[in-house]
């Protein structure tokens, strides 16, 4: 049971606040001299012979990280991260919004529509959670809050448009995940396309029905202000363009087999520039921001990667891993069983923890089992990956809260934020749900 302990132990040091590479590094290091004591003490064993014990559990730790430093996948990661950055910097989200905001405004709840349509834009080509839901929060609630939205309606939505980054290709979850799983990214790239179609569906139809039901809702615009003129929609054209020619480009080149997604990364990255430079906002300092982020996020994703990749050395060594497998297979039902418990699992743990630590630490002690009943490991990657969606959205800590609340006006209140998006979250379950139900529906 030490490996159990362990578990809660790195999710006690989590809810407190300590950084997560190094509650997952220091909690192993610690359990793992645990478990080295009462493996060699009780036999006669000497101190030295728990501490050779200790070192020879993470021997192979140097091999691991070198492996991790010099994966082809993961490189794809940091170029993304660049991409989306720079695009952020570019301010291609005021463009979108601007644009869609024109195009839909004088439809009841049209600029709802346009805040769920520019996020999928945005999600497509920069795959940045935190920059999308503020830029969208400065922008698009003013505007909903102006024309009479609900702040309901109108923080959920945001919030929940912001987080399409984490299923919309080119999604670093994505790449994560298949890294995990050992599949090819490019496979998770196309499998995704329909749940996140569905998902962006299902968002647009809520609007819709609830604008239409509650007109106080979601008001149109006036219709001098909202009307469409030629010159307006070519500025709106122009705007739209240039963002999704992008997005052919990197996800074409994936789906098309023409290159790896660490190539279209690559592409991605100089193509963001490119946009840069068109909007006229490229510059040394931009390039140079840009690069300090994407260095800290990705140091971040690979500082958690080492931790994750000790935990789960230690995790095996105590034969955790052997009672997690034996307490799934023999859940009633079998397959169906195994995959409600394991959303379950990864939902609840969601409300407190990020995506990366449950992708490194959760995820691989669920794919064997899942391999052992019979689960297509694609079919199973989307699933987590939609669940995972959820853990930007849930309260009490799902990021996507904050970041809006950050730059929300005074009168939107922290409970207004957490009403607006209950309804998001179960749409976002009730999608997961059909595929599960019906994968054959999504392609698996």
């Amino acid at each position: 049971m030490i490996g159990i302990y362990m578990f809660l132990a790195a999710l006690g040091l989590l809810a407190v606040g300590y950084p997560v590479a190094f509650s997952f590094g220091a909690v192993s290091m610690l359990f793992g001299f645990i478990a080295a004591f009462f493996e060699i003490i009780p036999d006669g064993g000497t101190f030295v012979e728990v501490t050779q014990e200790f070192f020879s559990m993470f021997s192979m730790m140097p091999f691991r990280m070198y492996s991790i430093m010099t994966n082809t996948i993961l490189m794809a990661v940091p170029l993304f991260i660049f991409m989306g950055i720079v695009l952020q910097k570019s301010q291609l989200a005021e463009r979108l919004l601007e644009a869609m905001g024109t195009l839909f405004g004088s439809v009841r709840g049209g600029i709802a529509i346009s805040t769920v349509i520019v996020g999928t834009m945005l999600a497509a080509s920069t795959g940045v959670v935190g920059a999308s839901v503020v830029a969208m929060g400065v922008i698009s609630l003013p505007v909903m809050l102006k024309y009479g939205y609900s702040k309901e309606l109108a923080t959920g939505t945001i919030c929940a448009a912001g987080t399409l980054g984490q299923i919309i290709p080119p999604s670093i979850i994505l790449i994560i995940l298949g890294d995990v799983f050992g599949l090819p990214v490019g496979d998770l790239f196309k499998a995704a396309v329909m749940p996140a179609v569905a998902l962006v569906g299902t968002y647009i139809l809520y609007i819709l029905v609830i604008s239409y039901l509650k007109s106080d809702v979601a008001p149109a615009m006036p219709i001098d202000e909202a009307e469409l003129k030629s010159t307006t929609i070519k500025k709106a054209l122009v705007a739209i363009i240039p963002p999704l020619m992008l997005i052919v480009f990197v996800l074409g080149s994936i789906f098309a087999g023409i290159a790896t997604p660490t190539e279209s990364a690559s592409v991605g990255a100089v193509g963001g520039l490119l946009l840069a430079f068109m909007y006229r906002k490229l510059s040394i300092s931009l390039v140079m921001d840009s690069a300090k982020e994407t260095v800290k996020i990705t140091s971040m994703v690979f500082a958690i990667l080492i931790g994750a990749t000790a935990f789960s050395m230690v995790f095996v060594y105590t034969g955790a891993d052997t009672i997690v497998e034996e307490f799934m297979l023999g859940l009633p039902g079998e397959k169906w069983g195994f995959l409600i418990l394991s959303m379950l699992l990864i939902m609840i743990l969601g409300f407190f923890i990020d995506f990366i630590e449950i992708s490194y630490i959760v995820v691989p002690i669920l794919l064997p089992i899942a391999e052992t009943i019979g689960i297509n490991p694609l079919w199973f990657a989307i699933l987590i990956a939609m669940n995972l969606q959820t853990s930007f959205l849930t309260p009490p800590f799902g990021f996507s809260l904050f970041y809006l609340k950050g730059v929300s006006p005074p009168e939107v209140r922290t409970l207004d934020i957490y009403k607006g998006v209950i309804p998001f979250i179960l749409i976002q379950m009730l999608v997961l749900a059909s595929v599960i139900i019906f994968p054959g529906l999504y392609g698996f």
